[in-house]
Parts: structure tokens; C-alpha cells; sequence
């Protein structure tokens, strides 16, 4: 399997760090430290992509011409 390099959007609310990936605004996580909320964006992009999520919302650019 071959990296992947995902946007996500963070930010800390008092103890815990809050973030969600950007093409899953949706779904946010959270975690104790960076790398505990990096390891569950992780996992909630996995359960996203092999359908263990029922109807996911996806994000997408549309051209208006």
C-alpha cells in the first residue's frame, strides 16, 4: 500500500485536540495529544473509505462555466 497524504483541519479546546479531515468535514475525532488525534484521523479515515460508515458525505469542487 502506498502513502497517502490527507488534509485535516485542527485545533486544541482546553485539554484535548479537536480535527477532522477535509474531505470529511463531517466526521470530526479527538484526541489527548497530536499524535493520538493523527492515529484516530487515521483509523476514522479507514472505516470511511471501507464502508464500515454508512451514507458518507463526500466533498467535491463543482465548475461553473
Amino acid at each position: 500500500m502506498s502513502d497517502i497524504s490527507l488534509g485535516y483541519t485542527y485545533w486544541q479546546d482546553e485539554e484535548m485536540w479537536l480535527g477532522h479531515l477535509d474531505e470529511y468535514p463531517d466526521y470530526m475525532t479527538q484526541g489527548e495529544t497530536m499524535d493520538e488525534l493523527k492515529e484516530n484521523l487515521i483509523d476514522i479515515y479507514k472505516d470511511l473509505t471501507e464502508g464500515h460508515i454508512p451514507a458518507v458525505r463526500h466533498h467535491a469542487e463543482l465548475v461553473v462555466a
